[in-house]
């Protein structure tokens, strides 16, 4: 499944830096001056999932292997997009062609800067409530010259689910709600998919706090603080970070991360919890494969049947269907893999409508 994540804000908030993190590396320019990211720096990142080792030492001790199965983690994409400025809609700061990179991501991570650093430019930032709403009304002004070209198109005169959705989306955004707030039937919103509509995504607010504020405490109180100060945002759609710790994350082994976010009373490093927001925020799970070839997570949407879950390995699996033989997670480790989960039961074989549930171990069933 293609999982993007549009990284966009205004200049020098933090967003290349994230960036820089996320892939352990620099592959974006992060520097002191706007617009250092003019092409959006496009990186895959495994998504951390501590299931997969624990699976895969099973499979190793089950098969009695020499050494462990190649480990494959699902995958999501960032896209660092360039820092848009006020009047990006009408063409500042090449606004356009910025505007253009966001259409093509499914989810947005909407970096605000909270750090104050004055050897940092504040290239059109004022405070971080000002400089939300700035992108957010220019994501909303594109995305009405869109309707508004489309009201006046004959293909939606003539479609009356279509027009209805159009003239609903002229309102809202009018009113200065998103596309994704406004009211729309199941059909309605399906028929302007072809919009490609901005402000149609889910959004994820990150909030880039100081080094001193990045622990338990402070991430609590900016979470709350924020979700009054930008009032639409609902505290499960904000995510605190401080990209330089993430920064100096990444420069780490995995144990000296962990021991790192351990002195700081964090369980989990920013690219986590960004990870979750943005499968939270898609509705998506992921369903588990282990195997002497490889141990794999699958990225699926939540409520898929087993049938079409299949589909994630290969389209072929969907009509050549049979069975899904699924043990949970919890199953799976406390009896000690596959074969003695069927013998004690906890293996099931389960039919095409069965909803796949996040964590299942299965091994589908496949006809020639």
């Amino acid at each position: 499944m293609n999982l993007s994540v549009g990284i966009v804000g205004l200049p020098n908030v933090g967003k290349s830096t994230l960036f820089n993190a996320l892939l352990k590396k620099q592959q974006a320019l992060a520097a002191n001056y706007p617009f250092a990211t003019i092409e959006p720096n496009v990186g895959v990142v495994a998504v951390p999932d501590e299931r997969l080792e624990k699976l895969a030492e099973i499979v190793k001790e089950e098969e009695k292997m020499s050494s462990l199965p190649p480990i494959k983690n699902a995958l999501i994409e960032f896209v660092d997009i360039a820092g848009l400025v006020k009047g990006a809609s009408e063409g500042a700061g090449l606004g356009n062609k910025f505007l253009s990179h966001i259409r093509e991501v499914k989810i947005i991570a909407h970096v605000v800067r909270v750090f104050e650093d004055p050897d940092v430019i504040k290239e059109g930032a004022v405070d971080p409530k000002a400089d939300y709403e700035v992108i957010r009304a220019e994501l909303i002004i594109a995305d009405l010259q869109t309707v508004e070209k489309q009201r006046e198109s004959k293909a939606v005169k003539t479609d009356a689910v279509k027009k209805s959705a159009v003239e609903k989306l002229y309102k809202g955004l009018n009113e200065g709600k998103s596309a994704f707030d406004v009211d729309l039937t199941d059909e309605e919103r399906e028929s302007v998919n072809d919009l490609f509509l901005l402000t149609n995504k889910p959004e994820i607010i990150v909030l880039n706090v100081s080094e001193n504020q990045y622990n338990p405490e402070g991430i609590t109180k900016v979470t709350k603080e924020y979700q009054e100060i930008l009032k639409q945002v609902q505290d499960d759609n904000i995510v605190v970070i401080c990209a330089q710790i993430e920064s100096e994350l990444a420069a780490l082994s995995d144990e000296e991360a962990k021991d790192y976010l351990k002195e700081l009373g964090l369980e989990k490093s920013g690219l986590e919890r960004l990870i979750q927001k943005a499968y939270d925020g898609l509705g998506l799970i992921s369903f588990l494969t282990a195997g002497e070839k490889e141990v794999k997570a699958w990225t699926i949407q939540k409520n898929l049947d087993a049938q079409h879950a299949a589909g994630a390995i290969h389209t072929d699996f969907i009509k050549k269907f049979i069975k899904a033989e699924v043990v949970s997670f919890q199953d799976y480790v406390a009896t000690g893999g596959r074969k003695k989960a069927r013998e004690v039961g906890k293996a099931r074989l389960e039919g095409k409508d069965y909803v796949v549930q996040d964590g299942d171990v299965i091994e589908f069933k496949i006809g020639a």
